[in-house]
């Protein structure tokens, strides 16, 4: 076999791994928008009987699926505010989001019950409940908790935070959460159709011909198939939207506020080394003059040397900095965007690049 094109193969594959993505968000959201399947997937989260889906309201809040459900005492679905994401990649920053989607949200709830929070009688607001679909390339367990509390800084504080929001992170990549698939088979269906868009575009070929084949095949395994059929072309554009140029544009995108980042550091490097030069010029002037002087001028001769550590530890961190960038040049260069993701997690194979390259 041909080594370059074996290569070729290799690059496009892994770029089709990535270009997958965004498609995801906008498929789901689409199936989920219908009330009936939204409903039997609340169902199958809640073990729950609900039936009327007519009385289910459904928005969007930004990238969240919000609903409620109107009943006697205008209470949410359940006595809860429900809140829906989906993510293509590992993301722990979703219970910070989830605090402002929950903050806007309550506030209209507050507004539109007219609660009257400064009553002396205690008002009731619904239960959040906040859930994170993923189906990123990650491994994952079934479930997992990602709290708001991870997110403060906890160095010398002891006491309790006053603040927390928990997001339930469920994996339905297809092979995971084998009860909850089988209670919302439209859920199980959205499962199977992307693991076999990722399959087609794993074995390589033409792209657009993969993601066809895999539609043909989701179809005649009843998988999706009414949306499939109905919006095919629609389907294909979500897939086939993200183009390799449009990603290495975001690629050098990231390069460059990197860069800039790194000239922020060294302008301010040279400001503190300037005021340390004016720092030590001033005490070389007044070394000497008075005894009763000399233990004060000690202790910031201290903090010059503290300082001077620190810049020297930044200046290290900076030539790492600068490293790592040129390395990132040269495998964006060389197209070797795998190599990206894993030197981000990997130190020992960033240092084995950097030495391989000379960087």
């Amino acid at each position: 076999m041909n080594i370059r094109k074996t290569k070729k193969k290799k690059s496009r594959n892994q770029y089709e791994r990535r270009v997958s993505h965004k498609y995801k968000d906008t498929l789901f959201r689409k199936i989920f928008s219908d009330r009936k399947d939204l409903l039997s997937l609340y169902n199958a989260l809640n073990d729950t009987q609900y039936t009327d889906e007519e009385e289910l309201t459904v928005t969007t809040l930004e990238d969240v699926i919000y609903i409620s459900m109107k009943n006697d005492i205008s209470f949410l679905i359940g006595g809860t505010m429900n809140l829906y994401e989906h993510q293509s990649s590992y993301n722990p920053n979703m219970p910070i989001r989830g605090l402002m989607y929950f903050a806007r949200l309550y506030q209209n709830y507050i507004d539109n019950s007219e609660i009257n929070v400064f009553s002396s009688v205690l008002k009731h607001l619904p239960r959040p409940k906040f859930i994170v679909f993923y189906n990123g390339s990650k491994d994952e367990p079934d479930r997992k908790p990602l709290r708001l509390t991870d997110a403060f800084a906890e160095e010398g504080i002891s006491e309790e935070s006053c603040l927390e929001c928990i997001a339930t992170m469920v994996n339905i990549n297809y092979g995971h959460n084998y009860e909850l698939m089988e209670k919302c088979r439209r859920l199980e269906e959205y499962s199977i159709f992307v693991a076999e868009v990722r399959k087609a575009l794993e074995e390589g070929g033409d792209q657009k011909q993969a993601v066809d084949d895999a539609i043909d095949i989701c179809i005649e395994k009843g998988v999706l198939q009414n949306i499939l059929i109905q919006e095919r072309a629609a389907i294909m554009n979500m897939v086939l939207s993200c183009t390799e140029k449009q990603y290495e544009r975001l690629v050098q995108k990231e390069l460059e506020q990197q860069e800039k980042r790194i000239k922020e550091q060294e302008k301010k490097l040279r400001a503190g080394k300037k005021r340390l030069e004016e720092q030590e010029d001033r005490m070389r002037r007044q070394q000497g003059k008075i005894e009763e002087q000399e233990d004060r001028m000690r202790q910031q001769q201290g903090k010059i040397e503290e300082q001077d550590s620190q810049m020297r530890r930044q200046q290290e961190t900076i030539r790492d900095q600068e490293r790592l960038l040129e390395l990132n040049r040269i495998l964006v260069r060389e197209k070797k965007y795998d190599l990206l993701e894993q030197i981000q997690d990997d130190p020992a194979l960033c240092e084995e690049l950097m030495v391989k390259y000379e960087v």
